[in-house]
C-alpha cells in the first residue's frame, strides 16, 4: 500500500484523473457482466427447443407462459412478441419480432463500447503525464542549479513513468473486458437473429391451411 501511495504521489494530479477513469470502467464492467450473464442471457438452444415443441403442439399460450418465466431475457422478449401475433398474418408476425428486436438490442449493447473509449482515455492521460514530466525535466536542466538538478530530474521522470504505467494498467484490462463483453453481446444478438427467424418461419408455416394441426 505504501508503494501505491508513493506512486500516486509521484505521478501527480494525472494519476487521480486516471484513477477516476478506472473507477468508471470498473463500474461499467461489473454492471455489464451482471446484465449480460444474469439478466439478458438464456440457454437459447434449450429454450427454443421447448418453444418449438409447444408451437408444433398448437400450445401457443403455454409457449407465451414459458417466455414470461424469463421476462428479462432478451431472446424470450423477442420470441414472446412473435408468439402474441401467432394467429395473425406473416407481416404482423415479422413486424412484431422486428420491433421487439429493435427494443432489446440497444439495451444489450449499452455501455460496452464505452470501455474501449475509457481505455484510450487512460492511455492518453498517461501519455500526457509523461509529456508533462519530460517537459519539466528539460526545463529543470536549464534552470535548476547543478546541485539540485538530480533531485529535480528524478521527480519529473518519476511523474512521467508512473503516469505511463498507471495509464496502461487501467487501459489493458479495459480492452480485455471490452473484447470479452463484446463477444457475449454478439452471441446474444446472434441468437436473437437466428431464433427469431426460425420462429417466424414456424409460425408462418403454421398459418398456412395445409400445415395447420
Amino acid at each position: 500500500m505504501d508503494a501505491i501511495a508513493q506512486a500516486m504521489s509521484d505521478g501527480g494530479i494525472w494519476m487521480y484523473f486516471i484513477l477516476v477513469v478506472s473507477i468508471i470502467a470498473i463500474g461499467i464492467i461489473i454492471e455489464r457482466f451482471i446484465f449480460l450473464f444474469f439478466k439478458y442471457n438464456i440457454n437459447a438452444s434449450a429454450f427454443m427447443a421447448q418453444i418449438q415443441k409447444l408451437v408444433m403442439a398448437n400450445s401457443i399460450d403455454k409457449a407465451i407462459k414459458l417466455c414470461n418465466a424469463a421476462p428479462s431475457a432478451a431472446l424470450a422478449r423477442v420470441i414472446k412478441a412473435g408468439l402474441t401475433r401467432a394467429n395473425k398474418g406473416p407481416d404482423e408476425i415479422q413486424n412484431a419480432v422486428e420491433e421487439a428486436t429493435l427494443e432489446v438490442v440497444p439495451h444489450i449493447q449499452k455501455r460496452t463500447g464505452a470501455l474501449q473509449a475509457l481505455a484510450n482515455i487512460a492511455t492518453l492521460l498517461g501519455l500526457l503525464g509523461t509529456i508533462i514530466g519530460m517537459i519539466g525535466a528539460f526545463k529543470d536542466l536549464a534552470e535548476v542549479p547543478p546541485a539540485e538538478r538530480q533531485k529535480a530530474l528524478g521527480k519529473n521522470i518519476s511523474l512521467a513513468m508512473n503516469t505511463t504505467a498507471f495509464g496502461l494498467i487501467v487501459a489493458i484490462p479495459c480492452m480485455l473486458a471490452h473484447v470479452f463483453l463484446s463477444g457475449v453481446t454478439k452471441k446474444i444478438i446472434d441468437d436473437i437473429d437466428l431464433y427469431s427467424v426460425k420462429l417466424e418461419n414456424l409460425l408462418i408455416s403454421r398459418t398456412k391451411p395445409g400445415d395447420r394441426g
